[in-house]
């Protein structure tokens, strides 16, 4: 167990302040060395025993590290976007995320998740994941509304355009189920990130505008910092629901997708 332990000394990455370290030996490599290098043999089992004593355990990537240094007003632009948030649930006025989920190939591909089905019959799949050119990619463009905690979701087969934005709000403002609040303003978080190219903005920017003055509603858009997109409200109240809706399922066409999307359902409204 001594020799064990060293190895792991000589083999642990990590923050050498930090509680939890990692170690770059399997636990097949670790029993190779013991076997070779004291004669004694081991099975893997006891050398995942031996990790677990001194607190190692199998863990996933965390995407936790940034990139590129973090915007100066970061804090800030949260802070108001909060507090716009918040000022607008109290007046009545929309308060709306959105943005476009992952692009998702179409096809019969492997979806990552499980499905309940009977033993021995698991849902047979490519066994590459290259996109098939004449079925594309389907990406869903959502706008959630935190007034009434309800979302919809507009399917598109290109590219995540202005325009395509754009006309997925315009198409949410047309549905009788979800009538807009009457309002003054419409206030967006996120609705084309600042991540995008300067002119991708600028052509949302000047749709937004003239949606604006069809509509006859000023709109107010509020973008997250960059690389923060994680944190608007619409990828927790609904790209998150959709992704376990279809979760094991392939995307065999765009019909499928739509079907899908159509099915998702939380405990309560939206």
């Amino acid at each position: 167990m001594g020799y064990i332990e060293e190895l792991l000394r000589e083999n642990a990455c990590g923050n050498p302040m930090a509680v939890i370290s990692y170690t770059s030996l399997s636990q097949r490599e670790i029993v190779r060395r013991i076997t070779e290098g004291k004669g004694i043999a081991i099975s893997q089992n006891i050398a995942a025993n031996a990790l677990e004593a001194p607190g190692y355990s199998k863990q996933k990537n965390q995407k936790m590290e940034p990139v590129g240094k973090a915007h100066p007003d970061r804090d800030a632009q949260f802070r108001h976007i909060n507090e716009r948030g918040a000022a607008c649930l109290q007046e009545g006025e929309p308060f709306v995320s959105a943005d476009c989920k992952k692009k998702e190939n179409v096809g019969n591909f492997q979806n990552n998740g499980r499905e309940y089905r009977r033993k021995k019959d698991a849902r047979k799949v490519l066994d590459h994941d290259f996109p098939i050119p004449e079925l594309g990619k389907a990406a869903p463009y959502g706008v959630y509304s935190v007034n009434d905690n309800t979302g919809f979701a507009n399917l598109g087969t290109s590219h995540d355009t202005a325009a395509f934005a754009v006309e997925s709000f315009q198409r949410r403002l047309r549905l009788p189920l979800l009538p807009p609040p009457s309002a003054v303003t419409y206030s967006f978080v996120a609705f084309g990130n600042v991540a995008f190219p300067m002119r991708s903005r600028h052509a949302r920017m000047l749709s937004l505008a003239k949606l604006a003055q069809e509509i006859r509603i000023p709109i107010e858009v509020s973008h997250l910092p960059p690389g923060t997109s994680k944190w608007n409200k619409i990828e927790r109240r609904l790209f998150c629901y959709i992704s376990k809706t279809w979760a094991g399922k392939p995307l065999i066409d765009v019909v499928t997708v739509v079907k899908l999307i159509g099915s998702t359902t939380t405990s309560k409204r939206g």
